[in-house]
């Protein structure tokens, strides 16, 4: 279901791109309740719609029928958010947000393949780490960006995501007390995303906890960035040379991708033991 379910938002995601004729920033729609094509919790969607209502980088809405299907459209704009990521020393990738559906998408693969915590790096407004809350599992978001933080604090009033605004590569995770977690890593390889992903590699070097965790990488197939040797939408070589295995990737709709052809591919990973 998981799988189709990404298929029916890449395929309503297209639809809305040929036919969006708005100027902002950045735009990503909703289903307003359940479907054949959206079978999901109405209380979750609800959630969901939450979030972005309340989230400060979306300015507007309006009703948008996509596939027969009624959809509230957001547009907003994260230039803000952006120019205050990129001026950390340390910062590995720029703020950039995955869409609300994606990110909840993600996470019902999370909680699929038995995962019971995520712990979301490079976070920027916790969405990810949100949506694994609001599915039952256990969520810790780390970011580097104060003013990101700030904004995370204030959509998990009600949903607590456990917001953290700490360098991921010197985060203690030991005091997070993991068992079974998925780690997200932000940022694409070509973009920063290797350098973030070995540094919280390098926490755990001796932790045997390594042998029961996930870790999801955000790849890219567009000529623009230079490909790995050993592909997963480059994220081979990284995996390979991490005694990593290929678990499965899932293409998704992100805010970078909305004028490409092909979306975001999500690469799942575990270690081989």
């Amino acid at each position: 279901m998981i799988e189709k379910l990404a298929e029916n938002l890449t395929n309503l995601k297209k639809e809305f791109a040929s036919e969006y004729d708005g100027s902002s920033q950045i735009h990503e729609f909703l289903p307003l309740s359940n479907s054949d094509l959206f079978p999901i919790d109405n209380g979750e969607l609800k959630l969901l719609h939450d979030f972005v209502e309340k989230n400060p980088i979306y300015y507007n809405s309006f009703e948008k029928i996509l596939g027969g299907i009624p959809c509230i459209v957001y547009e907003g704009d994260i230039n803000k958010y952006w120019l205050n990521s990129i001026q950390h020393a340390s910062s590995n990738a720029p703020f950039s947000p995955t869409w609300m559906m994606s990110g909840y998408i993600l996470s019902l693969l999370a909680k699929e393949n038995g995962y019971s915590q995520i712990i979301d790096i490079g976070s920027g407004d916790g969405r990810i780490a949100y949506c694994g809350k609001i599915l039952g599992m256990e969520s810790y978001s780390i970011e580097l960006d104060d003013l990101l933080v700030e904004l995370q604090q204030s959509l998990s009033r009600n949903v607590n995501f456990n917001p953290h605004c700490f360098n991921a590569i010197k985060f203690d995770y030991s005091s997070l007390n993991l068992k079974n977690p998925l780690f997200f890593i932000g940022g694409l390889a070509q973009m920063g995303g290797i350098e973030l992903a070995s540094g919280v590699l390098k926490k755990f070097e001796s932790d045997t906890m390594l042998n029961h965790s996930g870790w999801v990488f955000a790849g890219t197939l567009s000529k623009k960035y230079s490909m790995d040797p050993k592909n997963m939408a480059g994220w081979g070589s990284f995996i390979e040379n991490n005694n990593l295995r290929f678990v499965q990737n899932i293409s998704l709709p992100t805010a970078w991708s909305f004028k490409e052809l092909e979306e975001t591919q999500y690469v799942f990973s575990k270690f081989s033991k």
